[in-house]
């Protein structure tokens, strides 16, 4: 007998690691063959080992979850994991697509692993309820990301409070338990996250080069290739260089 197989994907290796370890407690006899950190690893991962199953976080660089999910979706089981679980309420409730909210519940991955076992075991899929489901998925984070983008970042200077005008941002990166801001006029630490600002920024003008760091394209004067997939971004009129690693470097494809 076949033994069923995995492929995790999400862009925050910790969950992948945690949620590994979960599913190898609650299903031993699963086989997760590979990690995915992005949408197009996901396709190039699939192809390779062919999986059962598909863990897919919703909001991934290049192809997001739902893109990713929409070339699989006949030829495996789709488990989302989403940090917005007004997307499961939304749109999963079509039951084609089991979800996982972060952080992950340790019963809610054990009903899911069950549900799992009886599709698997009765090759149960609804590809109409699937297609919808995927549809409804995609709305809900259309309204989520039509939200005003951030103006603004507050930042403490002193015994004063800074509003730093976002468009003049060159670029942030994580420092520790603070945020360095980089912008026309200096530097400042604030205490919001990487991940939370990433959803914040117009990705138009931000993108993630790194796992702790995000620049304003505007201010990128050229991208230099390096090793293994990766590169470094030289800014106008700044001496640092920032890296891309080679999870993020399909934003600079063309440059």
């Amino acid at each position: 007998m076949q033994p069923i197989t995995a492929l995790i994907a999400d862009d925050e290796p910790l969950l992948r690691q945690h949620l590994r370890a979960q599913l190898q407690r609650l299903w031993p006899e699963l086989q997760v063959v590979d990690e995915a950190r992005n949408g197009h690893e996901v396709l190039e991962l699939f192809q390779a080992h062919q999986p059962d199953v598909v863990f897919l976080d919703i909001q991934m660089p290049g192809l997001n979850g739902i893109e990713a999910a929409r070339a699989l979706a006949r030829r495996a089981h789709l488990v989302f994991v989403t940090a917005f679980e007004q997307y499961a309420i939304q749109a999963f409730d079509q039951g084609a697509i089991d979800y996982l909210v972060k952080p992950l519940d340790p019963q809610r991955l054990a009903d899911t692993v069950e549900r799992l076992r009886q599709r698997l075991a009765h090759n149960m899929v609804d590809h109409a309820a699937l297609e919808l489901a995927l549809g409804r998925v995609a709305q809900a984070m259309g309204k989520q990301t039509a939200r005003p983008w951030l103006q603004w970042i507050k930042a403490s200077l002193g015994n004063s409070v800074r509003l730093i005008p976002v468009e003049q941002v060159a670029y942030i990166r994580a420092e520790e338990k603070y945020t360095l801001v980089a912008w026309e006029e200096g530097e400042a630490l604030i205490r919001k996250s990487i991940r939370e600002l990433s959803e914040e920024l117009d990705p138009s003008c931000f993108v993630q080069t790194h796992r702790s760091v995000i620049v304003n394209l505007k201010y990128v004067r050229e991208m230099v290739r390096g090793m293994n997939e990766t590169a470094e971004l030289h800014l106008h009129g700044r001496s640092e260089v920032l890296p891309v690693s080679r999870s993020y470097l399909h934003h600079f494809r063309q440059m």
